[in-house]
This record gives structure tokens, sequence and C-alpha cells, in this order.
């Protein structure tokens, strides 16, 4: 049995932040590294973070959302129940017979297999800056210089701000290039398409946690949100790094959709979890914000990824996040004496801040942060 993964003994700051981006950044460089049978030492991950030869599967709950928007009686009872265990214990659940177009998913992971294979050179056209939650980023070699992740990633922003219509499209176009419109195309109509089935994960985990189907649907109107391509490139030492190091996601929902080839992670009873990927499913996480709404009565999501040495990995993920204006605090009818306040008020960028310039996301980052909030405040 493995301990749960510890902090470290002192957090991570932005002393050490810039301290360690004061060294010479290592590029991590896929087509190149993955062939190497010496992986550079800053991909090497502690003993007690390596993983594991042998790892139970997570049978984690589907949920039939189209069925509960339906309203079948037996499919409502049953997701609520579903959702609020596992909710509970591990924050993490699938929704199936979800009405996302699959040629559209098709599309969307088309384009990100047309991204990743440009020359590292193009894709750093739209380099993520130190500090910024968008761009494209190989590994976090500018701003990390140990446990480094096996993977690349590109992140931009989703709005549903009437004013940002057409705000994934003019990235791509800003930063790529014209002829990149259609790639801006397909993945604003993909994250029109994770907003419209995160309304439908509002509706139920409003239902679960007895506030009713409209809360958190109305909380998250006009969310400014985040879409990342993840991609893992092969690893000719897999048992000694990791795609993506345990952590729990700082934003409120993730809604992921993973090719077939597996390799993410959910710690749950002490141990990790396997996720076998389920054809035409979402994978849902809840995150840290999530987790202040709910006073902490749902729990964020402490996971990971593996890589492989056979086959590349690759993922969608929508971080769903409030609007900027919004103020993080839970319904008053999850706070009693039973139940206190476990977090303090606060807003989507404050902590967005604390995790791109203060803070490497992990366990314990809201808690991390909370106490950041505090200090601050006196």
């Amino acid at each position: 049995m493995l301990a749960m993964p510890m902090p470290p003994n002192h957090p991570s700051s932005l002393n050490q932040t810039k301290h360690e981006n004061e060294r010479t950044p290592l590029v991590f460089n896929a087509p190149v590294l993955q062939y190497e049978s010496n992986i550079p030492p800053q991909f090497i991950w502690p003993d007690e973070d390596k993983p594991c030869p042998e790892r139970p599967e997570l049978h984690a709950p589907p949920i039939d959302l189209k069925g509960f928007l339906n309203g079948d009686a037996s499919i409502v009872s049953e997701a609520i129940r579903s959702v609020d265990e596992a909710c509970k214990k591990h924050g993490f659940f699938l929704i199936v017979n979800h009405g996302v177009d699959s040629q559209l998913i098709a599309k969307a992971h088309e384009y990100m297999d047309a991204f990743f294979s440009m020359k590292l050179a193009e894709k750093q056209r739209a380099q993520r800056k130190v500090g910024d939650s968008c761009g494209y980023a190989s590994s976090f070699t500018g701003r990390f210089s140990s446990k480094l992740p096996w993977k690349e990633t590109l992140s931009f922003r989703y709005c549903t701000d009437s004013q940002c219509s057409t705000v994934v499209k003019d990235y791509f176009v800003n930063v790529m290039g014209e002829d990149f419109t259609e790639f801006g195309k397909v993945y604003q109509e993909y994250g029109e398409a994770m907003n419209n089935l995160s309304n439908g994960i509002m509706e139920l985990l409003g239902l679960s946690l007895g506030v009713g189907r409209e809360y958190f649907k109305e909380f998250f109107e006009g969310n400014d949100s985040i879409m990342r391509l993840n991609y893992y490139p092969i690893c000719q030492k897999p048992d000694l790094t990791l795609g993506t190091g345990p952590h729990c996601d700082p934003t409120s929902l993730t809604i992921l959709h993973q090719d077939q080839v597996g390799g993410l992670e959910v710690f749950v009873d002490e141990k990790w979890h396997a996720i076998t990927p389920i054809l035409d499913s979402f994978v849902i996480n809840v995150g840290d914000t999530f987790m202040a709404l709910s006073n902490g009565i749902y729990k964020s999501c402490l996971h990971r990824a593996v890589v492989n040495n056979k086959i590349v990995r690759k993922s969608l993920a929508f971080f769903l996040c409030p609007n900027k204006d919004k103020v993080v605090t839970p319904p008053t009818s999850l706070v009693d004496t039973e139940i206190p306040r476990l977090y303090p008020d606060f807003s989507w960028p404050s902590l967005l801040e604390f995790t791109q310039k203060h803070y490497r996301a992990d366990i314990r980052t809201l808690d991390a942060f909370s106490d950041w909030i505090s200090r601050k405040s006196n």
C-alpha cells in the first residue's frame, strides 16, 4: 500500500521560481528526446512519485447525462447518488450519452495531431510566457528545473461573454497566423460544446449538493475558462518519469476527452488507480475552486498521468472557471455548525495568479492559497 503523496517540506515560492528561471532552461524537443535511452535528470521523479508497476483499476461511475437531463426518474436518482458518492470520496466520475458531436471531437484530435507534429520552432510561435496561463509549453522547462512533466501542451482562453464570441479563433490567427483560422474555428466550436456540457453537469452537481439545479449553472454564467491540448510523447524510460505529476486542478471542473491509450491515474484509498479509457465518454474531475464552492464537501481530484515507450497519448482538457468578477463562496446551506467555513472568499483570477506566479500546483494548493490570502490581509 502506498502512502499519501506528501507535499514538499516548504511550499513552492516565487523566489524558488525566480531562482530556477535564472538557470539556462532545458529545451524539451519531443521528436528528439522520445528516442533517447537516457532521459535528462530534470525529468526523473523521486522514487516515491515514480509509476507503480501494479495499479488497480478505478471503476468510476458512468453518468448518463442525456437520461438525467430528460428527467428519467430512475436515471436522475441514480446519477445524483453516484455523483454524490464519488465526489465526496475522490472527485472523479465519467459522463456518457453526452450529446457532443463525435465528428467535432475527432476534428479536435486531428488538429491537435497537426499542431504537435510541427517543428519545435513553429510551435514556439505560441510560446507561453512565465506567469501566463495560455500558450505553448514544452514541459515546464522555462519555469521549473526539476520533476518536469514529460509532455507538451497548448493552452488558450475560452469565454462565454458576448464580446468574446470569436476569442479562440482570434487567438490562433493572432499568434499562429491566418493559416490557422480553421484551427481556431474548430476549437471555438469545441469550447462551446464543452460549455454546454458543463451546464448539464452543474445541474447535476447542484441537485447532488441539495442547492437546486440552477445554483451552480447560474454561478458559471459568463465563465472565463481555459482549453488545453495535452501531448505525451513516448519515453524510453517511462518508469522514471511522469507525464503529469500528482496534483489537484486549481480550476472548478475539468472535462477531459482522452484517446484510447491510457495513462490517467487517480489517488483513492491510499493508492494510485489506473483509469481505463472508455470510448465516447468524458472524464470529469472536481477542482480546487469547486471544492471551495462546496465548502469542502466535494473533494478536488488528486490525479497524475504516466507515459509509455510504445505510443503517444493525447487528451483535450476544458477547465471550467468562473467569471473573473465572481466571488467564490459556498451557498449558505452548505455552511453550519457541523460544517463551518473551510476556505476564505476569493476570486478565480487571484487563485490563478497564485498558481502561475507563486506556487506550483500540487495536492495542497487550496490550503497554501488560503494561507497566502490570510497573510496578505494581515
